[in-house]
């Protein structure tokens, strides 16, 4: 890298809103030839919407770009693309059927005389991969190959199109630590090639890692951007979350008296969850915290009964439920309000009455026959109890706003008695009156008896829930606080940076 030449791409003074979000605020960016660059923030930073404008698929309100120096307008991700600007995100875009040659040049197909030239297409592979320092078998079908793997063939795919500027969305996240170092060691190949590479990632020990320099986004505005050399972990720290670490931001243990509802015991799937024990206590919320591919909504999948374990256990009342479907764990009194209520908790082709009773049709059956009567008068209750605005049970739930189809899916389960209730981002989308009526909601049932897991990329609204934090990192348990000790910056720091200055901590949970 070259400080004195014009960056390779450079955002000057860009901001973005989107309806009651200011999600960027003139923010400065820039990467130079052979830079890597890394790029943090809390969720919510506006990290996404950034490198979305950098790329092509979103349009800034104001503010430029330049590339070489020179201005660009990026319209398209197919502008970005034509421009040399790649972006690999942490959901893999490849298809897993197809091998990794077909993978690299899918969508831009070598043909001869109309058709397809799949020995030209695998020479090539082969001879890029090889550039790479990788010794992949460009014939090799995708679904065959590791995570690191799969991600060297983006990585391929991406420098194949002639990419100037890589963005990697946390990269890591599925990564093993020798499959990290495998990632590094490509990285800096690309840096010798003349590639900036902007890194994005919650792990605050590869940033130091790999990182030539580092900015650090909050609420949108940049809040600083230095080498890493004249940075230190507290410093990154403060910037994200705008205090200090504390001394008293130690982890401590939990006593209670109450009883255990539901218990995982070193439970794994064999990708994201790799070692987690947790506790749910009568009448009390844990919050679940960890940075993004930590395995947080994979490790509610499997307390639900959605996921398959590979190891460990789940007890639900004391009794071995780890290999019960979902619909036994549902009776035996699990409910889960998933992170995409839309897609996963909602059907928007039926009514509020159906959506709030799915659980439990066969109580309001009779001769095959559904008694409409019975179950609106249950739901209507359910209505007004959650103060859901609608209009009565046959509402499409369609039609309601974001934090009623929330409530929706809470009756669903206040329907079943559910004695373990499993919550993923359960205020996300919703405005704020209506988070506030979600938080009352939540309390309430834990002051009912209920145990409840919240799982929140919102470390303020965990921290305001929940009486104790279990964090994790890398799919496994790393700390347990309690609520006079669990803070926004010692929860982030332990998110972050676990063995790296880390306040003390206890394995597993108690």
């Amino acid at each position: 890298m070259s400080p004195a030449a014009a960056p390779l791409l450079a955002a000057i003074g860009v901001s973005k809103a989107f309806p009651g979000v200011h999600a960027l605020r003139a923010v400065d960016f820039e990467v130079h030839a052979g830079e890597v660059h890394a790029l943090v923030g809390e969720n919510g930073a506006g990290k996404s919407t950034l490198i979305k404008i950098l790329a092509g698929a979103e349009q800034p309100d104001a503010g430029a770009l330049r590339l070489d120096g020179r201005p660009i307008e990026l319209r398209s991700p197919q502008d970005g693309l034509a421009a040399g600007i790649s972006v690999i995100y942490q959901e893999l875009n490849l298809v897993p059927a197809l091998s990794v040659g077909q993978n690299i040049f899918l969508g831009r197909e070598i043909t001869r005389l109309g058709w397809l030239d799949r020995r030209s297409m695998m020479a090539q592979s082969r001879r890029l991969l090889g550039d790479l320092g990788m010794t992949m078998d460009p014939g090799a079908t995708v679904r065959t190959l590791g995570v690191a793997e799969r991600q060297m063939v983006e990585i391929a795919k991406a420098i194949s199109r002639s990419a100037r500027v890589l963005i990697m969305d946390e990269p890591s996240a599925p990564l093993t630590g020798s499959e990290i170092q495998i990632l590094f060691r490509l990285i800096r190949r690309l840096q010798a090639q003349g590639v900036g590479v902007v890194y994005i990632s919650h792990r605050l020990d590869e940033v130091f890692a790999i990182a030539d320099r580092v900015t650090v986004l909050r609420d949108g505005a940049r809040i600083l951007t230095e080498p890493m050399a004249a940075c230190d972990l507290s410093r990154l720290v403060f910037a994200m979350v705008g205090r200090h670490l504390g001394e008293e931001d130690a982890a401590a243990s939990t006593a209670s008296e109450s009883s255990v509802v539901l218990a995982a015991h070193h439970l794994a799937d064999g990708e994201r969850v790799r070692d987690v024990s947790l506790t749910l206590r009568s009448g009390e919320i844990v919050g679940l915290a960890g940075p993004m591919g930590a395995g947080r909504t994979e490790l509610a999948h499997l307390l639900f009964g959605a996921r398959a374990a590979t190891a460990g256990s789940v007890h639900l009342l004391g009794q071995d439920v780890t290999r019960l479907p979902v619909r036994e764990r549902i009776r035996a009194g699990i409910g889960m309000v998933p992170e995409d209520r839309k897609l996963q908790g909602l059907v928007l082709s039926l009514m509020v009455r159906d959506n709030a009773t799915l659980a439990t049709l066969e109580r309001y059956g009779r001769c095959g026959l559904i008694s409409r009567r019975r179950q609106e008068d249950s739901v209507g209750q359910h209505l007004r109890r959650l103060r859901i605005h609608a209009r009565g049970p046959r509402d499409f739930v369609r039609t309601l706003s974001g934090g009623n189809q929330q409530k929706v899916i809470l009756a669903r389960w206040l329907e079943t008695g559910a004695r373990a209730l499993l919550l993923d981002e359960p205020t996300r989308g919703v405005d704020v009156g209506a988070k506030r009526e979600i938080y009352a909601l939540i309390r309430g049932l834990r002051n009912a008896g209920s145990a409840i897991l919240v799982i929140s990329s919102d470390l303020p609204e965990l921290l305001r829930l929940s009486d104790r934090v279990v964090v994790l990192r890398d799919g496994r348990t790393v700390a347990e606080l309690d609520r006079a000790t669990a803070t926004q910056e010692s929860v982030l720091h332990l998110m972050v940076a676990a063995g790296r200055d880390s306040p003390s901590q206890k394995e597993g949970t108690s």
